[in-house]
């Protein structure tokens, strides 16, 4: 009898867990309905209509059917509310869980069409543009925490002060790479600079964020900072990068050949795509992104023959997830945390600004760029977006700092998010941003430009062409 209670008992609750899981999914897949076509619709407004970017529109829409707007008034039938908030965060972990599978197919995509020749030339201007924008955004950051009366921080070393100038480094690459893909500009000196900048940006701030914490944990409870500890988590990170990116471009095309044993088109590019996953989760793992580990595997198979394929084969992909991305980075604006320190965010943001255009900028500028060149850099680098929110959520989380912080964070993420992507598109009306002498070409030399799916085509064109004469 007690056997026979205990096995109902087992399968009521299997009953229930399967009818949670079932109400789960249900409502995940019309908040995935509502958001697709809401997004693209957004999107398609804003580029048709104002002849901005698809992208604001797709934050804008996010905005606007957030929990904290229409998603958290709506209600559907026997389901609750449509959006509503989970421990404290905008979005579920399913429907967060897709937003960031779609970041990491941006990036992946960025990393294919990323010119490998290029990157690697202005690799070294990239590492200065990133620094310069990491240390000058830090810096204001945290001065303008620590100056602004009434915070109640009075030290640089304040672990709020310490938070506002990690999440004012944070550069959104996914929303630069982006732009740069509707303009068609990922190859070009400008925007190959930007996505090398941003990636060493995203690394080197990824490196900050694990000191800080590290700082504010112990300050927190009262005791000495462990440098050695933090020494160590800073070497692992950047050796993730600098091993991982090494052997990517090395090993990419004996690694291509294997693939291409199976004969399926369709087969290779899913195992290209599953590697880039896996080198996302070994990137988390490792400390940094994993936007970071998609990026480095996207831009390993740029050099092989298969970039052309994948890319075509994933655009269906990328147009569906990719808007699903920004709008839920849109769903997070919680509009009501902005009002009381409204003032102090408009300076801060303001400030953030300026430490990406100049501090990203005077490197470029010393270096390859002119005026227009330098501008333009200044501008991709600009967007904090998904990677600022989410460096806010944790420290918001752990206690570090309040939600009039968060609110300042929110705030700085919304204007440099949406005032990056116009600004970024009229930059690139005009000319040339290399110097002249630089640049290798004078004004009366008329230059053919050939434009080729991958090297491996050109190189094969080329030789071909060379042997015919």
């Amino acid at each position: 009898m007690q056997e026979a209670t205990t096995t109902q008992l087992i399968h009521q609750v299997s009953e229930a867990s399967a009818h949670n899981i079932t109400h789960m999914m249900m409502l995940l897949v019309l908040q995935l309905a509502i958001i697709i076509i809401v997004a693209k619709i957004g999107g398609y407004l804003f580029q048709r209509l104002l002849k901005m970017p698809s992208v604001l529109g797709e934050l804008a829409s996010g905005m606007i059917i957030g929990p904290y707007a229409l998603g958290g008034k709506i209600v559907l039938p026997g389901m609750g509310f449509l959006f509503t908030e989970h421990a404290g965060f905008a979005a579920s972990a399913e429907l967060y869980g897709i937003a960031t599978l779609a970041s990491i197919v941006l990036l992946f995509l960025a990393g294919l069409e990323t010119d490998l020749a290029a990157f690697l030339r202005y690799s070294v201007v990239g590492s200065f543009v990133g620094l310069g924008g990491l240390i000058s955004a830090f810096v204001l950051g945290d001065f303008v925490a620590v100056l602004w009366p009434g915070n109640g921080i009075d030290s640089f070393m304040d672990p709020a002060a310490l938070f506002l100038g990690v999440i004012s480094v944070a550069t959104s690459v996914g929303i630069t790479a982006r732009i740069l893909a509707e303009k068609q500009k990922m190859s070009s000196p400008e925007g190959v600079t930007i996505l090398a900048g941003a990636v060493f940006d995203d690394v080197l701030g990824i490196v900050t964020l694990a000191v800080v914490m590290g700082m504010a944990k112990v300050s927190m409870d009262g005791g000495e900072v462990n440098w050695g500890e933090i020494g160590i988590i800073a070497a692992k990170a950047i050796g993730f990068f600098v091993v991982v990116t090494s052997l990517g471009l090395i090993f990419a095309r004996k690694i291509t050949a294997v693939i291409k044993k199976f004969k399926s088109t369709e087969i290779i590019v899913a195992i290209c795509f599953g590697l880039a996953l896996l080198l996302a989760g070994l990137a988390e793992m490792a400390g940094l992104a994993m936007i970071i580990g998609a990026y480095i595997m996207g831009l390993a198979l740029s050099r092989t023959d298969l970039a052309h394929e994948i890319q075509h084969h994933l655009q269906g992909v990328y147009s569906i997830l990719v808007p699903i991305f920004f709008c839920v980075m849109g769903m997070m604006v919680d509009f009501s945390v902005m009002k009381p320190m409204l003032v102090f965010g408009l300076v801060y943001s303001l400030l953030a600004i300026l430490s990406k255009v100049v501090g990203c900028g005077l490197p470029a500028y010393m270096m390859k760029f002119n005026v227009r060149g330098s501008l333009r850099i200044g501008l991709g680098m600009l967007p904090r977006g998904e990677v600022a929110l989410i460096i806010a959520g944790v420290g918001l989380a752990s206690g570090i700092i309040d939600q009039g912080v968060f609110g300042v964070a929110i705030m700085m993420t919304v204007i440099t998010t949406m005032l990056a992507p116009p600004l970024l598109v009229k930059s690139f009306d005009g000319g040339s941003g290399l110097r002249k002498e630089i640049e290798g070409v004078s004004d009366d030399i008329e230059t053919i430009v050939l434009e080729f799916p991958s090297r491996d085509i050109t190189e094969f064109l080329f030789n071909r062409f060379v042997r015919a004469l």
